[in-house]
């Protein structure tokens, strides 16, 4: 997994979870109209299909005999057997279970890595090519979304949701504007002065000098990139022999870390960042300190929301809009478009009604339901959640699980929990909060996303095999490389001493790897929607 998506998924989605779990859980159709799951009666198939899986779980695993699966079992007509594992120690297992050739039916993974494309070339898993037409959740898949799972034109997975174009983007103290006469930044000029007026002339009129700019965390998270052009995970930049490279590694990011470096000398860039963790530098934004952070409309904390309010009870968060690139480009970089992945056992081949009521329980867990049809009046939301007054309750129209280690919702258990939403927009995140100040924030940022064009990372859809070895010991080094850039302690003069190091460290071969694996796929040119 990449570094980004995986600080995003930490960060944003670990709040997420526990936050928007509503909109993301409530996976199925209003109740008068069957899904497919409803239209596989036992009269169609009478048989009683025993179902193994395997699957992980980051804290709390549910029980083998909760009341979730009784509730599977029940309505699917099945004996479905999951096994869990924790997070930690699941690829160890996993890895175990393929080269047993007892293989589950169900497969379930964070990411594809370097075993799932050796697994699938090898035949472990089932194609799904077929099904993607059956199923109107599979469709809603982006053909851009399904080729990081496609390997020789077969389909091996089916992808968990995630949103596209709600990435963590930058926000900032609109009442601080306010109060120093500034508008809200269109250039990184303007964002600087803005950074420092922050810094040095008492924002929020305490009379202390007490406030700055941005607020960092360590490994230079968030990197305010305002766009693709400047973000350090997109391949948009070439360099002169024609091949796309990362954008940790570019004249844009050298720029732009010049750019921090400038502002951290005024201090106007969190002191310490390079030590604080990210509930540390959430503390510096929602405290009061630092009037530039970020945001997404999924997934934001309204108990350190609430805690800002309390403190600055007239406090104002809007936006930055993306800016305007020398190349003229203008947006932000979307997400993989997933998170989480299915695949099914190559041995169901020669079962392929077992296939299907796989097929249906994977999908029923996926349909999409509005935001005002999530409540107990719907049949299948109440169902797949456990039903009211068991599994969950509702609290001013959010709901409130029970702890997954009771296991007492089939949401518990499904291979796939996560309504596939028909677009961004349809997921209506910021009417789940309920601080007002959270709730406005992210009704803007889901504005602003809707008018923005997003770039579509190509590196997302191919693999390479170095990249999934060595990216994250790499990305480790340019961290710390430009962290001591950014504190003074080294020169940006030595960045190409650094992309250098980085090529030989295994960089230049994924560059490589990367290249010609987009070259095959035909992804040779910027993708924008």
């Amino acid at each position: 997994m990449n570094k980004t998506w995986k600080s995003v998924i930490s960060a944003g989605l670990a709040t997420a979870v526990a936050v928007s779990a509503a909109a993301c859980s409530s996976t199925s159709p209003s109740p008068e109209k069957k899904n497919d799951a409803q239209q596989a009666t036992p009269q169609e198939d009478k048989q009683k299909h025993t179902i193994t899986m395997i699957d992980y779980r980051y804290n709390a695993v549910p029980p083998s005999n909760g009341k979730g699966i009784e509730m599977i079992n029940e309505k699917f007509n099945v004996d479905f057997k999951p096994t869990y594992a924790v997070r930690s120690d699941y690829d160890q297992k996993l890895s175990a279970i393929i080269a047993s050739g007892e293989i589950p039916d169900i497969i379930v993974m964070e990411a594809p890595d370097s075993n799932f494309y050796k697994w699938a070339k090898q035949g472990a898993f089932l194609p799904l090519n077929e099904y993607t037409d059956k199923y109107d959740t599979l469709k809603l898949i982006p053909e851009n979304v399904k080729k990081a799972v496609t390997v020789n034109g077969k389909l091996y997975a089916v992808q968990k949701y995630l949103t596209e174009n709600y990435q963590l983007t930058p926000v900032i103290r609109k009442d601080w504007l306010d109060k120093l006469g500034l508008e809200v930044p269109k250039n990184y000029d303007e964002l600087k002065k803005v950074a420092l007026a922050f810094t040095k002339n008492d924002p929020d009129g305490n009379g202390k000098d007490d406030t700055y700019g941005i607020a960092m965390s360590q490994n230079i998270n968030p990197h305010f990139g305002m766009g693709a052009y400047w973000d350090f995970e997109a391949w948009y930049h070439k360099r002169n022999d024609g091949q796309y490279i990362p954008g940790i590694i570019s004249n844009a990011r050298k720029e732009h870390i010049t750019w921090l470096a400038d502002l951290y000398k005024e201090g106007a860039i969190t002191k310490d960042f390079a030590l604080l963790n990210w509930a540390q530098t959430n503390k510096e934004f929602y405290s009061g300190k630092a009037g530039i952070f970020i945001g997404t409309p999924r997934g934001m904390n309204p108990t350190f929301m609430q805690g800002l309010v309390e403190i600055v009870p007239k406090a104002d968060i809007v936006p930055i809009p993306p800016f305007k690139a020398p190349d003229g480009s203008q947006g932000f970089v979307s997400s993989p478009g997933y998170y989480g992945m299915v695949m099914l056992s190559a041995k169901l081949a020669k079962e392929p009604a077992k296939v299907k009521k796989i097929m249906d329980m994977i999908n029923y867990g996926r349909k999409f339901l509005p935001f005002e049809q999530r409540n107990a009046s719907n049949t299948d939301f109440d169902w797949i959640n456990g039903k009211e007054g068991q599994g969950y309750k509702l609290v001013n129209g959010n709901i409130q699980r029970e702890p997954e280690e009771k296991g007492l919702a089939p949401f518990n258990y499904l291979p796939d929990n996560r309504m596939w939403a028909p677009n961004d927009a349809a997921n209506n995140y910021s009417k789940e909060y309920t601080v007002p100040l959270l709730q406005k924030l992210a009704g803007d940022l889901e504005k602003m996303h809707s008018e923005t064009k997003h770039y579509v990372n190509p590196v997302f859809s191919v693999f390479s095999e170095t990249r999934a070895i060595k990216d994250s010991e790499l990305y480790k080094y340019l961290y710390t490389e430009q962290t001591k850039m950014i504190f003074g302690e080294k020169p940006v003069s030595d960045w190409d001493k650094m992309v250098k190091e980085w090529s030989e460290k295994g960089g230049e071969q994924i560059i490589k790897e990367v290249n010609e694996a987009l070259k095959e796929s035909g992804a040779t040119a910027p993708l924008w929607k």
